[in-house]
């Protein structure tokens, strides 16, 4: 057997959800792969599997249990949204101790967590992208200029979070500051976008052996002013898979998916949201760790596909541990 730490937790918002999240990968390993789940707070990393429990030593690379049994990891399984996991710091600490795991790299997934800039690296080859304007903590925020250039509504964003908290779509020029300040409650740079009038479609991209695999594509119809955290995880949201658009604008929006998986040399699962405006494709972002949830998208998208959770997984495990 191997021996996989499912790596959860963290220090953002989605916490909970990231505990959920691993939780259905945990009951969804099959041979050869056996779960530890690991859980991250600001204060431990604490482990549990059966009944035993104990704590992961970031000086040994081990597990620790109580009654004094070590464990090495074979693999691992990062399934933190937000910091540390999604930005890429807990892979840099699993490098140092020389223990595999499935997710991007350090540098794909910092990338790609910094809404700004995965979206003006993918600009740089043509992929489209709405117009931005990116604030850092102290900077003078010129409302005129950004209304100016962006039009109202439009989106304010924490550029560094890995949730959907501190996301706000602004109709009113009065509504902007406060947006600006709750964006910045959750990181500490703050993305502007346009507004995108369109079909909001995500798809989710993995690699199997040697070929880049496209699931079904999932239209999002919010019904809150769009697809916030109410929408994402308390049902306030109508999920269609596949997505009613046409099968020409289907292939387009999955070749372009691969082709920024790709661009950005991501490793296991990602999804990867576009609305569609008039036949064409933007990107909104990319999510390196998308939910796992019961009522996420991914495990929706895989059934509709016809592929279970355990073979999914299997398929990730036995792909990325042996590259």
């Amino acid at each position: 057997m191997k021996i996989i730490g499912i790596i959860c937790g963290g220090y953002s918002s989605e916490f909970e959800i990231s505990i959920k999240s691993a939780d259905t990968i945990l009951a969804n390993l099959s041979d050869p792969y056996i779960g530890y789940k690991i859980v991250i707070t600001n204060k431990d990393w604490k482990v549990s599997h059966e009944h035993k429990s104990g704590f992961f030593d970031l000086n040994q690379g081990k597990i620790i249990f109580e009654e004094g049994e070590q464990v090495r990891l074979d693999g691992a399984i990062v399934y933190i949204h937000g910091n540390p996991g999604e930005n890429g710091k807990i892979q840099a600490i699993l490098d140092l101790l020389s223990i595999p795991y499935v997710n991007s790299n350090v540098l794909a997934s910092a990338l790609s967590f910094d809404k700004w800039f995965c979206n003006q690296f993918l600009a740089s080859f043509d992929i489209q992208v709405a117009n931005s304007i990116l604030l850092h903590e102290g900077n003078l925020i010129d409302e005129d200029m950004i209304i100016q250039n962006l039009g109202l509504p439009l989106f304010v964003k924490p550029t560094d979070s890995g949730s959907s908290y501190g996301i706000s779509k602004v109709k009113e020029a009065s509504h902007l500051k406060a947006a600006i300040d709750s964006a910045f409650q959750e990181g500490k740079t703050v993305v502007l976008e346009s507004f995108l009038d369109g079909i909001e479609v995500t798809c989710g991209v993995y690699r199997h052996t040697d070929d880049l695999i496209a699931l079904p594509l999932t239209e999002i119809v919010s019904e809150n002013e769009f697809f916030d955290f109410e929408a994402k995880y308390q049902g306030k949201s109508n999920e269609i898979t596949p997505a009613r658009i046409s099968d020409e604008q289907a292939n387009i929006i999955k070749a372009q998916s691969k082709r920024i998986y790709s661009l950005l040399n991501l490793k296991s699962i990602a999804r990867i949201d576009f609305m569609l405006v008039k036949e064409i494709p933007y990107l909104i972002e990319v999510n390196t760790t998308p939910g796992f949830t019961a009522e996420s998208i991914v495990p929706k998208m895989l059934e509709a596909e016809g592929t279970s959770l355990s073979t999914f997984w299997r398929a990730i495990l036995d792909t990325e541990l042996k590259n």
